[in-house]
């Protein structure tokens, strides 16, 4: 394992490469994107244990922090949507000009809409998506989104602000240009309006020549994929028929507090790359 700072647009950006380990030359690699704000915290674990774990398989990681996040360059509230996109094509650019053969993008929620849409703008530069959990549209995620400060409003035992905010008001303040403090970061309006308009369907018909794995955790007895999902996946097959999807076993990691593995996920994933 080797960490440093990559050169991005905006400042230096913390990345750990995982090389494939026992000196074997790498049969592809990949460029993991994490998800957004605190997400991306509990998700560390679960992405540094895959990241070794496909280091054994001959395959090679770079784990990245984009601008503003992590221990990268700025602050939350300085990010920016195509400042992250930068980011993204400056570690793809870099994975593959310093070891060579096809570079994949791997990225969990928000950050596999970001790797969709970095592959869908450079058209066969980026050879294999792998999305966990993605980001259906970006408008709802943002509602979800403000709904934390909304509960956290409500649970205010001041009583300050229960009752006076709602996901509509709070969507009325970003686009008056005012930016808003949610669950500890500040969400900026130029943000939240980029994030609001992405939309994962459109992005993935663009792609052509990149093999597409949908990977989603079900913590319910029948491990499907999520009605969301299944409905665009269904729209998607006969244009893209490699797309492969799947729902295994396991508990929102990136939601929960409290360090969680989701081990089905790891060895699903794992045997998207064994030879």
């Amino acid at each position: 394992m080797e960490a440093f700072f990559l050169d991005g647009a905006r400042g230096p950006l913390l990345a750990v490469h995982h090389a494939a380990t026992g000196g074997r030359v790498p049969r592809q690699g990949l460029v993991y994107l994490p998800p957004f704000a605190e997400e991306m915290n509990r998700a560390r674990r679960m992405a540094a244990r895959q990241a070794r774990r496909l280091a054994a398989l001959g395959i090679d990681v770079l784990l990245l922090d984009p601008f503003g996040t992590g221990d990268s360059a700025g602050d939350f509230g300085e990010a920016r949507w195509e400042t992250w996109r930068s980011d993204a094509e400056a570690a793809t650019a870099w994975r593959g000009d310093r070891c060579g053969g096809p570079v994949g993008l791997w990225g969990l929620r928000l950050g596999a809409l970001l790797a969709a849409e970095v592959a869908a703008q450079a058209p066969g530069r980026v050879s294999r998506l792998v999305l966990w959990q993605p980001v259906l549209t970006g408008d709802r995620f943002l509602t979800q989104f403000l709904r934390l400060r909304v509960a956290a409003g409500m649970a205010d035992p001041s009583g300050a602000k229960s009752g006076k905010e709602s996901t509509k008001y709070l969507r009325q303040r970003l686009v008056a240009g005012e930016a808003l403090e949610v669950g500890g970061y500040e969400l900026a309006p130029a943000l939240a309006e980029a994030v609001g308009g992405l939309q994962l369907a459109p992005l993935l018909g663009k792609l052509e020549g990149t093999a597409v794995d949908w990977l989603e955790v079900s913590s319910g007895g029948s491990h499907e994929l999520l009605p969301a999902s299944q409905q665009i996946i269904t729209g998607m097959t006969a244009q893209r028929p490699g797309l492969r999807a799947q729902a295994v076993a396991g508990e929102p990691f990136w939601a929960i507090q409290e360090f969680t593995l989701a081990p089905a996920l790891l060895e699903a994933t794992d045997a998207l790359f064994r030879p």
